[in-house]
This record gives C-alpha cells, sequence and structure tokens, in this order.
C-alpha cells in the first residue's frame, strides 16, 4: 500500500539525504538533473551551489522548481518527497556563509547516513574558490508531497 507522508516525515526526508534530482525548464524543455544538495530548517530552504552552465542560465530565466528526493531499500520499501519552490541565489558574504553551512550540512548527513566521517568536503570546498566563487542558491520551499510504501 502506497501511503501518504505526514510533512514531519517529508522533512526528515529531506534533512536526512544530501541529492537530489532537481527539475526545471529550459527553452521549452525540462530537465531533470542530480544534484548535491542541503536542507536548511533554520530557512526551510534547500541551499545548493554550481558554476555558471546550463543550468544556472535556466534557473535565472525561470525560477519556478522541483526537486525530488528518494529513499528505496527495495521496490517494496521506499519513501520520497518531491519540493516545489522558488530559485534564488545569495551573494556576496551571504554567499560565502551558505555554502560553509551547505558543506558543514553535507558533511553532517553523510556521517549520520552511511557512518562516514568525512574530511574531504572542506577540502572540496576550498578548491572551488580558485576558480572564483561559484553561485550558490536556496530554493525557498513553497510545498511539498511525500509518499511510502512499506510491504512487508
Amino acid at each position: 500500500m502506497i501511503l501518504k507522508l505526514a510533512k514531519s516525515k517529508c522533512i526528515r526526508l529531506l534533512r536526512d539525504n544530501y541529492i537530489g534530482h532537481l527539475a526545471y525548464i529550459y527553452k521549452n524543455h525540462p530537465y531533470v538533473v542530480p544534484i548535491t544538495y542541503y536542507y536548511d530548517s533554520s530557512s526551510h530552504a534547500i541551499i545548493g551551489y554550481s558554476s555558471i552552465g546550463h543550468k544556472i542560465k535556466a534557473l535565472r530565466e525561470h525560477p519556478a522548481v522541483s526537486l525530488e528526493i528518494s529513499d528505496i531499500a527495495s521496490v517494496n520499501n521506499w519513501r520520497s518527497v518531491v519540493v516545489y519552490g522558488k530559485y534564488d541565489e545569495y551573494l556576496g558574504s551571504t554567499a560565502k556563509i551558505s555554502l560553509h553551512k551547505f558543506s558543514e550540512g553535507v558533511k553532517e548527513a553523510i556521517k549520520l547516513k552511511e557512518g562516514k566521517d568525512l574530511n574531504f568536503l572542506s577540502e572540496f570546498s576550498s578548491k572551488i574558490y580558485k576558480d572564483g566563487m561559484p553561485v550558490v542558491f536556496k530554493i525557498d520551499i513553497d510545498d511539498m508531497t511525500g509518499r511510502e510504501r512499506q510491504f512487508i
């Protein structure tokens, strides 16, 4: 049986994961790409970053997006949530603070989910500054819906 997830379970799924699929429109075509993200509970928003390219150009033009996150154990045991929201960019010192929050948040999610205590995220984040500051963005969450299937 497929059941609707309560909002609290949707948020937990967002919080406990760090990879999702971002859907957006570019030149009248839908695109879905995997992204690494962090759910910031203090602002109820998704934080991510990227270099300037196809995705950022599209998001600047059409800021309405969705993000899908899944936790799949098997065909009969899964949970998923879809977030609907609006893309926006952080600027200046807020971008740097948000990038740090993203890095620490993803590091913590990996530690909780996979039991790995990683140092590479701080190294990874410092390397991206060599090519200039990336575009740090947020997705302000307007709505979300979730489903789960637990068949024993």
